[in-house]
């Protein structure tokens, strides 16, 4: 008997992968554009008694009731009056083997880019006091910092880092970020 042995294709860790990116005030986020399931203008919702401030409320989304989290709100960054261009992204994002579905609020959709792995900058270490499990690095894209956020880390973990830790690590990271780019 002959055996006939398989060739197995390896993807080189230099594929790109593509991310939405997003505006929240004065910086760029990028999501895995494989957990968006769409974008949406702002709709009001439906408010949830006692619920924490960046719980915008409930929407129905073609039967499926879908809580909405202002990301602004959530990193400790300064509230806006919501405008034409306040978009809410709703991804999918698995937790404990199950698919949820989130809206998040941000300021603005930039766009679609390509990454690849060996682009991407790790995230500094803030010590052992700060959670930057939901941040996967950084990397620049047209002389811009965009910080790349694994969003099953940020919204499927019940105990997400304070608004006040997730707003000193921001503000480390645009410091981290402004040296890096001094250096290039």
């Amino acid at each position: 008997m002959e055996v006939t042995q398989q060739q197995t294709t390896l993807i080189p860790s230099s594929m790109p992968e593509q991310y939405l990116t997003f505006v929240m005030g004065k910086e760029e986020y990028g999501i895995e554009i494989l957990a968006v399931q769409e974008i949406r203008g702002w709709e009001t919702t439906t408010a949830l008694p006692n619920s924490a401030e960046h719980i915008k409320g409930v929407i129905n989304l073609r039967g499926i009731i879908v809580p909405i989290i202002d990301l602004r709100q959530r990193f400790g960054i300064e509230s806006l009056q919501y405008t034409p261009t306040t978009v809410v992204i709703v991804v999918n994002i698995v937790v404990d083997q199950r698919t949820k579905v989130i809206g998040i609020v941000v300021d603005a959709v930039s766009d679609v880019i390509d990454i690849a792995s060996v682009d991407v900058n790790p995230t500094p270490d803030f010590g052992l006091d700060t959670d930057i499990r939901f941040i996967t690095g950084l990397t620049s894209v047209d002389d811009n910092m965009v910080i790349l956020l694994d969003i099953h880390q940020l919204l499927g973990n019940e105990m997400l880092p304070s608004a006040s830790a997730l707003s000193r690590i921001i503000n480390q990271l645009d410091i981290t970020c402004e040296t890096a780019n001094e250096q290039h």
